[in-house]
């Protein structure tokens, strides 16, 4: 292979850092082993990575076939992805938390021929499906004493140990060394690498075709757009790796620039995590800046007097540092001591919390809201936000490390066009590219629509959604609603979740569920009101914030009823709602809400992997709650 061509296709990226960057000594994966962190060297993956693919190639696993993963992220993962790629194999991620139908379903639609299960929980879950899916051949356990589940199941597949695999196939690695060398060379960058499977908000899930090119390219043009990342960087990984944005992102970014991944512990002990890996770099989710800034908020002023009128001070000058540099003015002399006491006093304790290490931490899967952002950038820790679709492989746009506009998701990476299309007349307002980016560029609102290296090959089995999708011209069609503003990207909403009121004035729900989420009293909102007079919602309280508020214990929580009615929690939550609701045109306030015990949930249904609401679900199960909110009171107007 030419060196021209080393690093084209997924699997040719760990090959290109042992002979061209790093010596295979050096180390690659890291994840806590009891109590210690324990790191792998290149040597020490590649060898496990060669003996399973060995073991692919005794079994007869061809070019194209696909390879089923359901599993947590670490270091197994990565040697399963690495070895299925490096022989021609198809990645099937299916996400841990699916249910059982939809997991025989991805099975008998991707034609999946083993799949590796994680722990013991998901091991039943295939189990109990197994032998409705005709193609699956082996079923494949990464944990010690499987064997009891196997006692009250007669199954067509066989069953081999993740352990008893790697042992095999590294005796197997001498004699099929060389067919691994030359199926890892035969792949081609329009191959298939991987089948995403993505429900949306509603529907069958459809399994996204994402070829080497797709990925490898999207990697590659997002550090030219982000070229601080370093091969001496440690990135820490916590979203799943089944999801395209932490694939992306942190995995096959790691793997092109050489960075060294370490895997957090799971969403519980993040924190603890941060402080011990010390990373340089972090993917993430609003909903994790939104809790960090919620705890921040409560840490700082909580105690009242003298430290609470610190932190507001140090905030107010981080504020306006902020402001002073990112207009290209020079903060002064008395602003810049002032901010010097302030990172002393304050924002170095903020820091510290994240291992205090932290270059950049990269938001996606969902709008950040503005005023999270801003806190960010006023204690000096940089968040980026992106944007893409699981279509899009995933990177359409991305935040300029030196040029941030809070509320946009940043300029178009290289190599790709990205269109506002009018939702009606179906005009296109206009194409920009990144070499066409200019600062003072504004464009009207519609559909965004992209086409490029990073759009799909399309849908599995499923041409009519493909077509309905990626149209002649080949634009995809996102279903996000935008527009751009100075220069940069901006998302409005989802084109399926706006909302026409009686009066035929359209709202999107997402900048105004952002407007409220800016009380510490609120967790989430569910914005209702289709063809309805007003708007009214589903609010779901910040548990910890209420419990303190109101003296609740858990109990509260697992009460059947799945609406809160108490009048003094209603009337705690009006205050804030009413304020905010000056922020909003009369048309958008939300007039009257329904407190929701608990959060929308994967398990009931009501939530996407990628934590996406199912409104259509949600509104058929929650009918009778959402004919009470318009049959009562105004209670917020």
């Amino acid at each position: 292979m030419s060196h021209a061509t080393e690093r084209q296709t997924v699997p040719s990226l760990i090959r290109y850092l042992v002979n061209h960057v790093h010596p295979d000594t050096h180390t690659f994966l890291s994840h806590k082993v009891e109590d210690n962190w324990v790191d792998i060297s290149y040597r020490e993956a590649l060898d496990k990575i060669d003996a399973i693919s060995a073991w692919f190639i005794d079994i007869g696993i061809k070019k194209g076939d696909r390879l089923a993963l359901m599993m947590e992220n670490g270091p197994d993962y990565i040697y399963y992805d690495q070895a299925l790629q490096q022989v021609g194999g198809v990645n099937t991620s299916i996400y841990p938390t699916l249910s059982e139908t939809d997991i025989e379903y991805i099975l008998n639609d991707s034609g999946a021929r083993t799949i590796i299960c994680g722990n013991p929980f998901l091991f039943r879950k295939v189990l109990q499906v197994a032998n409705n899916c005709p193609e699956l051949d082996r079923i494949i356990p990464a944990f010690d004493d499987y064997e009891k589940y196997l006692e009250i199941h007669k199954l067509d597949a066989g069953v081999i140990s993740f352990k008893e695999l790697i042992n095999i196939g590294t005796t197997l690695i001498g004699r099929h060394q060389s067919a691994i060398n030359r199926a890892r060379e035969a792949i081609l960058p329009s191959d298939l690498s991987c089948l995403i499977y993505t429900s949306g908000t509603t529907g069958i899930p459809k399994g996204v075709m994402l070829t080497h090119h797709n990925l490898v390219e999207n990697v590659r043009v997002s550090l030219v757009q982000i070229p601080i990342i370093e091969k001496t960087d440690t990135f820490l990984s916590f979203l799943p790796l089944s999801h395209v944005f932490e694939r992306t992102a942190t995995y096959h970014v790691c793997l092109y620039a050489g960075a060294k991944m370490a895997f957090a512990q799971g969403l519980e002990l993040l924190a603890k995590n941060m402080a011990e890996v010390k990373p340089n770099v972090m993917n993430c989710v609003p909903r994790l800046l939104e809790r960090i800034h919620d705890r921040a908020m409560k840490n700082g002023t909580s105690a009242g007097g003298l430290k609470s009128k610190i932190f507001l001070w140090a905030l107010d000058i981080g504020r306006k540092h902020r402001i002073a540099n990112e207009d290209g003015k020079k903060s002064g002399l008395i602003l810049n001591s002032q901010h010097a006491l302030a990172e002393k006093l304050v924002f170095s304790k903020i820091k510290e919390r994240t291992g205090g290490n932290l270059k950049i931490m990269l938001s996606g899967g969902g709008a950040l809201p503005k005023n999270i952002g801003e806190f960010f950038g006023d204690l000096g820790i940089k968040v980026l936000e992106g944007f893409g679709l699981t279509e899009t492989s995933p990177v359409m746009a991305v935040t300029e490390v030196h040029r941030q506009i809070y509320g946009t998701v940043g300029r178009i990476v290289p190599g790709i066009e990205v269109a506002i299309q009018n939702i009606d007349t179906k005009e296109i307002y206009t194409i920009q590219t990144h070499e066409s980016f200019k600062e003072d560029f504004q464009s009207e609102e519609g559909e965004i629509i992209v086409r490029g290296h990073c759009v799909m090959k399309g849908y599995l089995n499923k041409p009519k959604e493909t077509a309905a999708t990626i149209d002649k011209d080949n634009w995809l069609h996102t279903g996000d609603i935008g527009r751009f503003f100075k220069g940069n990207l901006q998302i409005t909403d989802r084109l399926k979740n706006m909302l026409v009121n009686a009066y035929g004035k359209n709202i999107y729900p997402t900048p105004v569920e952002n407007t409220y989420l800016k009380s510490p009293k609120i967790e989430g909102v569910f914005l209702l009101g289709d063809k309805r007079e007003f708007i009214t919602a589903f609010i779901i309280p910040a548990k910890e914030t209420l419990q303190e508020q109101f003296g609740l214990d858990d109990t509260f929580f697992q009460n059947a009823d799945p609406f809160i009615e108490d009048k003094a929690i209603k009337d705690w939550l009006t205050q804030d709602i009413r304020k905010l609701s000056n922020e909003l045109a009369k048309f958008e306030r939300i007039k009257n809400f329904k407190i929701k015990r608990n959060p929308f949930s994967m398990e009931d249904g009501e939530i996407t992997p990628t934590m996406k609401p199912k409104r259509k679900v949600i509104e058929k199960k929650y009918a009778d709650a959402i004919e009470e909110l318009y049959a009562g009171e105004a209670a917020a107007d």
